[in-house]
């Protein structure tokens, strides 16, 4: 019993000397971990993270003018509109059959080299609405506004008739005889009146006859 007693009685004090030499030992892993060389074999390393300054700015900037990322909204029902710019010019392509019809009649002359066979043709011509509410207009207000149209192109018949005459003569039978030789002679009779007249534009030529003889 005297002998357990005595061992008792040193328990505290092995305790507290175990605790000391634990206590210094971690101290000295931390000192040992913290402050050698990584060179050296660690049971861990530890990682220093550097804040980046530029990172810091512009997340301060946010965080400091949350109204500045959000565009300006824009409501298209209340948006004023520019009166001041220019409409857009809405072109219409007329194709042939939607224009005015004028019937020149039939033209008779000699045509070259020689003279001595003459050329019959009739020829009506097709011409641009100067305005393109034509193409919206009820049937009757159609048919006045052409009215109106024929009786302006009548005041220059006699220059048509001068510019069909003189390419009617210069043609030779080689020419009129063929298809092409005919399409030819339309894109001329338009063009050459459509530059000496160009108030009104020629669209088609049409040729109700065509007789050599």
């Amino acid at each position: 019993m005297e002998k357990i007693k005595s061992i008792l009685k040193f328990l505290p004090r092995v305790a507290l000397i175990i605790g000391a030499l634990v206590l210094v030992g971690v101290n000295l892993a931390t000192a040992y971990i913290m402050f050698a060389p990584d060179s050296l074999p660690k049971p861990f390393y530890l990682m220093y993270q550097v804040p980046n300054p530029e990172t810091e700015t512009d997340s301060n900037d946010h965080s400091s003018n949350p109204e500045e990322e959000e565009p300006p909204s824009t409501n298209p029902d209340t948006e004023e509109v520019d009166s001041s710019a220019p409409t857009p010019i809405v072109e219409m392509e007329i194709i042939p059959g939607q224009g005015i019809m004028v019937d020149t009649g039939a033209k008779i002359v000699n045509i070259n080299p020689t003279g001595r066979k003459l050329l019959r043709v009739g020829v009506v011509l097709e011409f641009a609405p100067a305005e393109l509410e034509y193409y919206t207009m009820l049937v009757e207000e159609k048919e006045a506004y052409a009215e109106v149209y024929k009786e302006e192109i009548n005041e220059r018949l006699p220059v048509i008739n001068d510019i069909l005459i003189s390419l009617l003569s210069s043609q030779t039978f080689e020419s009129t005889y063929t298809a092409l030789g005919k399409e030819i002679l339309r894109q001329q009779i338009a063009d050459t009146i459509n530059q000496q007249i160009p108030e009104y534009q020629v669209i088609f030529v049409y040729f109700t006859e065509f007789v050599v003889q």
